[in-house]
């Protein structure tokens, strides 16, 4: 990987890395387009292990606030659906999963956009922890389905639910992709590199839950992401 090729992948890792350390997601859907037009090998290998790091972080800091009952029925979900995500890591071709990934964004963009708001109630969260494995797994994309559940929720309760939830779903989602062959040497190589600007997004979202509301960073994420996907889906099939 060349010096901007590197550069540009580490500042997209560190303002998701931030993004999600302010509203509880959005490390894939900032990241993974981004990362996956550098280099689609490195998806969604690199994005689970860094939203991995940048989760525990956050679930750390907001450990007082978890719903640990939601979380747990969710979880019930996460397991099956992780399953079903790593087989189709191993399946599936690379083009096939970028575009999988973009599909996932523009369904999630446009889901929030037209204010589709279920309730955190038993079904709703073991479907939503099931397509949260899935997506998470096969592309790095795990959030939507979580944040379409807990999005009434706000500040330290969102954060801290969604870090406990993609705390263990992380863990299950890499032990599915190793379990695949889909975390070699070179996925942890880059992870390893890419860790500082892990740890500075996380640092840098402390500073911005001070002066930006949740609700105008989570429009800005919703952009970006859609505009990611679009530029992937056009990489992709030109």
């Amino acid at each position: 990987m060349s010096v901007p090729a590197f550069t540009l992948v580490a500042v997209a890792v560190l303002l998701a890395a931030c993004l999600q350390g302010s509203i509880g997601f959005g490390m894939g859907m900032l990241a993974a387009p981004i990362v996956a037009l550098v280099d689609p090998t490195l998806v969604p290998g690199v994005i689970v292990l860094s939203g991995a790091l940048v989760t525990l972080l956050v679930t750390v800091r907001e450990r007082a606030s978890i719903d640990l009952r939601g979380t747990g029925w969710a979880l019930a979900g996460r397991a099956p659906g992780t399953v079903v995500g790593s087989l189709l890591v191993a399946f599936l071709p690379a083009q096939g999963l970028a575009l999988m990934l973009a599909g996932v964004v523009l369904l999630g963009v446009a889901l929030t956009s037209l204010g589709w708001a279920p309730e955190p109630r038993r079904p709703t969260l073991v479907a939503a922890g099931a397509a949260s494995g899935i997506f998470g797994t096969a592309t790095g994309i795990g959030g939507p389905p979580m944040a379409l559940v807990w999005q009434r929720s706000s500040g330290a309760r969102l954060r801290g639910t969604m870090g406990g939830f993609f705390l263990v779903g992380s863990a299950l989602s890499i032990a599915g992709l190793a379990l695949a062959g889909a975390i070699d040497a070179h996925v942890l190589a880059r992870t390893a590199w890419l860790a500082p600007a892990v740890v500075a997004g996380y640092a840098l979202s402390r500073l911005v839950n001070r002066v930006l509301d949740r609700r105008r960073l989570r429009l800005t994420a919703i952009a970006v992401s859609a505009l990611g996907a679009v530029v992937l889906i056009v990489q992709q099939l030109v």
